[in-house]
């Protein structure tokens, strides 16, 4: 995820990060461009229509369009936020209840290593389900103290969770919890494995492919009709103007398509890696 300045407004404007939409669609510029300079010369240079041709009326249709395709692209970013900041909370709670666990851990166990076993495995847990979640191998080597088979065929999360209330179920066999106490820990067991559910209903259930696709293709047809109707205005300023406004409207598009899956490698997405960190340096202060 990027880190940056918000009051720093000289930096947003004259650099060019490699995560900015200017550099995935300078190509696309660069022949739309051409395109609308070859409509505005034939239109220019050869179509001498007179003053009270309907062709000039052409600007009315983007005016009334450009109110419709505005109503869209913020529907799209705003639930592609939605997607983007669900997840956020999300791992948030994650972090919260990674603590709560390791709180009340340290406070009912008091062999060295049944804490060394949580101390160990429940930060592997954010670990596990951030690789789960970029659909990456997981090593069996989580950390330098912890070697544990997971099946890559099979829900690693889910094995995680499962080798953790085995361990607290059978603490409470050996008496060393009491049922309150293991009441207690499998509510907080339990929240592990809503969150994962929670992430992967945001990961499998993508913005629904009409949609998605509608909205592409207005941008394409509006754009590429923007030249007919402000030629005979603009002349061959309706090269840079036709560009401007493609840039606009498919950087929208671009950036709601980045955010709204926030769990990849992608420059904007969830920094889950860094925030499992944070959970492992938390856990292991508790225990």
């Amino acid at each position: 995820m990027v880190s940056y300045n918000t009051k720093d407004w000289f930096t947003f404007i004259f650099r060019f990060h490699k995560a900015d939409t200017f550099r995935k669609l300078f190509p696309v510029m660069i022949a739309i461009g051409f395109y609308s300079g070859i409509v505005g010369y034939v239109e220019v240079e050869y179509w001498k229509l007179a003053e009270d041709s309907y062709v000039r009326n052409i600007t009315i249709m983007h005016g009334m369009l450009g109110f419709v395709i505005s109503l869209l692209l913020v529907f799209r970013t705003n639930t592609a936020y939605d997607r983007w900041w669900e997840g956020r909370k999300l791992w948030g709670a994650l972090v919260n209840n990674s603590r709560n666990l390791a709180l009340k851990l340290a406070a009912i166990l008091k062999n060295e290593e049944d804490v060394a076993f949580f101390r160990n495995l429940i930060p592997n847990y954010a670990f596990v389900l951030n690789l789960h979640l970029k659909d990456e191998a997981t090593s069996q080597q989580l950390n330098e103290n912890l070697v544990i088979d997971l099946d890559q065929e099979k829900h690693r999360p889910n094995q995680v969770a499962k080798l953790m209330f085995e361990r607290i179920n059978s603490l409470y066999n050996d008496k060393k919890i009491t049922g309150d106490q293991l009441i207690i820990l499998n509510e907080e067991l339990k929240s592990f494995t809503d969150i994962c559910g929670a992430c992967e209903r945001i990961k499998n259930t993508p913005i629904p492919y009409s949609y998605s696709a509608f909205i592409k293709k207005f941008i394409f047809f509006y754009v590429m009709t923007l030249p007919f109707g402000y030629s005979f205005n603009l002349g061959y300023y309706v090269v840079p103007v036709v560009v401007f406004i493609f840039y606009v409207l498919a950087s929208l598009e671009l950036i709601a398509e980045e955010i709204e899956e926030p769990f990849g490698t992608d420059e904007n997405d969830l920094p889950t890696q860094k925030i499992s960190q944070n959970i492992q340096r938390h856990v292991n202060e508790l225990l």
